[in-house]
């Protein structure tokens, strides 16, 4: 039998019991990272992007001229992920690929001047994240370090 822990409604104490979808924290994180991208959909269709795309532009927004690698680091994606991923982009004339001038191991991404401006258009999906979640600035940011700090004791449970 599979059990999984839940806070029981009634007593608010963890609750280790047979396996009940709606009282599986993974679910509740699965279901959520797919309401987001139903969120989001809308927005990227309007700028021909995946949500993994706009991730990218994002990242390169912050720090343009990545490293696949440390592109795939700051996205926790592998390079066999990010590589197709670049690629499309690269067709798409909003990005370059190129091999680092002091180590040709290295790929290097920089973006475009198409790639540049799609920032300007990409502008108001965070505004619009924020006004979609209903939420204060703070219970945000109380939120997303909670989930924050989850991800890193799954790594290090998983790690260890």
């Amino acid at each position: 039998m599979v059990y999984v822990w839940a806070m029981s409604d009634e007593t608010s104490k963890p609750d280790f019991g047979p396996a009940r979808l709606d009282a599986m924290l993974c679910f509740a994180v699965y279901a959520t990272a797919h309401a987001f991208n139903r969120f989001y959909k809308p927005r990227l269709d309007a700028l021909d992007l995946t949500y993994p795309q706009y991730l990218v532009f994002v990242a390169l927004w912050e720090t343009d001229d990545l490293t696949v690698g440390a592109l795939g680091s700051r996205l926790f994606l592998d390079s066999g992920t990010i590589t197709p991923l670049v690629k499309r982009l690269e067709a798409r004339g909003l990005l370059t690929r190129s091999r680092d001038s002091e180590d040709e191991r290295q790929v290097r991404i920089r973006l475009t001047p198409e790639g540049r401006a799609l920032q300007g258009r990409a502008a108001a999906i965070p505004l619009q994240v924020i006004d979609g979640v209903q939420m204060d600035g703070e219970t945000a940011a109380r939120l997303r370090g909670e989930l924050l700090a989850l991800r890193d004791r799954l790594d290090s449970a998983r790690e260890g």
